[in-house]
């Protein structure tokens, strides 16, 4: 899927107010990109496929019955940062965490949130020194290996929660060396 079609499909599946707050995310990580290294440069120009669309996708999976999802290692909010925003209209009681270390993703993370009107808690820390989150729902994207993310959403989790870790192609490796 080319980058215009990705756009279409998110445009075509989201009310216009939900549209105009991914619009800005992406302006917003555009102009940051430039300065403070977000994601990828190579993924930079298919945006809406590779992070938007990419985040998305997760949104139809998790339970309904879902209080607080936790993104651990957020970086430029994916997925968390679009999780809060396609909440808005549909859950909007659902509590969205980002954890991320470092201070420059957290500024940026924070103004895309100001900007786009939704509300997120951002835990500016290492997430081995977050406190105990009790999250229903915890992701991860191109964090760790599954071994190390066990470690680390371990302290985070509630007895029923769902992990949602997308992983690339090297996820049967990754599978095979989990004890």
């Amino acid at each position: 899927m080319n980058g215009h079609a990705a756009e279409q499909l998110v445009r075509d599946s989201v009310s216009r107010e939900t549209w105009i707050r991914f619009l800005v995310y992406a302006e917003l990580l555009t102009k940051w990109q430039k300065t403070i290294n977000l994601v990828a440069p190579s993924t930079l120009t298919n945006v809406w496929e590779r992070h938007i669309l990419d985040s998305l996708q997760l949104w139809p999976i998790i339970d309904q019955e879902a209080r607080h999802w936790l993104d651990l290692g957020s970086g430029a909010g994916f997925p968390g940062l679009v999780v809060a925003i396609i909440a808005i209209e549909s859950r909007p009681n659902l509590k969205v965490t980002l954890i991320e270390a470092d201070l420059r993703k957290c500024g940026f993370m924070r103004e895309v949130a100001r900007k786009t009107g939704v509300t997120v808690n951002i835990i500016t820390r290492r997430i081995e020194q977050a406190p105990p989150q009790n999250a229903d729902v915890i992701s991860a994207r191109a964090l760790a290996s599954l071994d190390k993310l066990k470690e680390l959403a371990a302290p985070h989790a509630a007895p029923k929660t769902t992990f949602i870790i997308p992983k690339g192609a090297g996820y049967q490796a990754e599978l095979d060396d989990l004890p």
